[in-house]
């Protein structure tokens, strides 16, 4: 099974060979694609799944540095908290695996914390660019509930592509 992100599109696709299993919409940096560490931009290049974090969390989980608060996300939860990077459900922290371009010193995937992780629908229009310079700047967000689902069939280290 691999896992492709086409940020031209917004879309991540779950493959088995050359068939597209499932399809899902996501929304990468709105800084745009690079590897730099601090440029909050989404890396490219082949990565694997090193970590899946959240199973057993409820739905709409939400997580502060990849460990859930307790808190469950609603649109009342959102308006206390407008400026929250919202991550939830799940996450599958990656790493890359091309010395040079995603992985080791500046350009580390994996130690800029580039996760795929849930977001809150109903906050997001998924399918464009949105993450800001914050700290979520260079993650791909998608509904949090396609996040559940596709964090099930998942398991750690599928290979993933980014273009």
């Amino acid at each position: 099974m691999k896992i492709e992100i086409d940020a031209s599109s917004q879309e991540l696709l779950l493959r088995e060979a050359e068939r597209i299993l499932k399809r899902y919409a996501v929304s990468t940096s709105k800084n745009g694609l690079g590897e730099r560490n601090g440029s909050f931009c989404t890396p490219r290049g082949s990565h694997i799944v090193r970590a899946r974090i959240g199973a057993g969390q409820p739905h709409n989980a939400v997580f502060v540095r990849r460990r859930p608060t307790g808190e469950v996300w609603t649109p009342e939860l959102h308006a206390r908290y407008p400026g929250r990077d919202w991550i939830l459900t799940r996450i599958l922290w990656l790493s890359g695996c091309e010395p040079g371009r995603n992985r080791l010193g500046e350009v580390d995937t994996m130690r800029r914390y580039i996760y795929i992780h849930g977001s809150p629908a109903a906050a997001y229009a998924c399918a464009t660019p949105i993450s800001s310079s914050c700290s979520s700047g260079c993650r791909p967000t998608r509904r949090s509930k396609s996040g559940a689902e596709a964090f099930r069939g998942w398991a750690r280290g599928p290979p993933l592509s980014r273009r």
